[in-house]
């Protein structure tokens, strides 16, 4: 979506940014997976998003298997747009951002806060080790180089 802006990148961040990284594309995943939105008009009304751009970016969320376009009227043809299971699991990554943003961009209580639907508890990301559970500071968290590195970056990395 966004071009191929990061190809100099071997990250799955970037990745990531040329799929979700586009102005208005993580308010989209937002309402749809908190806010229950699925139809155009209902993306229109929630975020006043100019409709060329929000056309666009209902596109490449399809194209992107992040939604998927359902018919739901013959006459006029509408659709709804719907997440996929790849477009769902974007909600812990939304989550934290929000976390950030009342913590770090926000003058005030947190504006919306995460629920479990099952028993009413408050819902968080955290990190934690796959080891230990423990991770007190981010500055404990170290970037390693992985297998999906190509070898000859992983060799100028190493």
């Amino acid at each position: 979506m966004l071009g191929k802006t990061y190809d100099s990148q071997v990250c799955s961040i970037a990745r990531s940014l040329e799929v979700i990284g586009e102005r208005w594309s993580l308010l989209i995943v937002r309402d749809a997976l908190f806010g229950g939105a699925t139809r155009y008009s209902d993306f229109q009304r929630n975020l006043g998003i100019a409709t060329n751009v929000l056309k666009s970016r209902l596109d490449g969320f399809v194209e992107a298997g992040i939604m998927r376009r359902h018919r739901y009227s013959e006459q006029p043809e509408l659709h709804e747009y719907l997440l996929t299971e790849k477009g769902r699991a974007l909600a812990p990554a939304l989550i934290a951002l929000t976390e950030w943003g009342d913590r770090w961009a926000s003058d005030g209580e947190p504006p919306i806060l995460y629920t479990h639907s099952v028993c009413g508890a408050g819902i968080t990301q955290q990190v934690v080790c796959a080891h230990c559970g423990r991770v007190d500071d981010p500055a404990e968290i170290r970037a390693v180089i992985g297998p999906g590195m190509p070898p000859e970056r992983a060799s100028r990395k190493a």
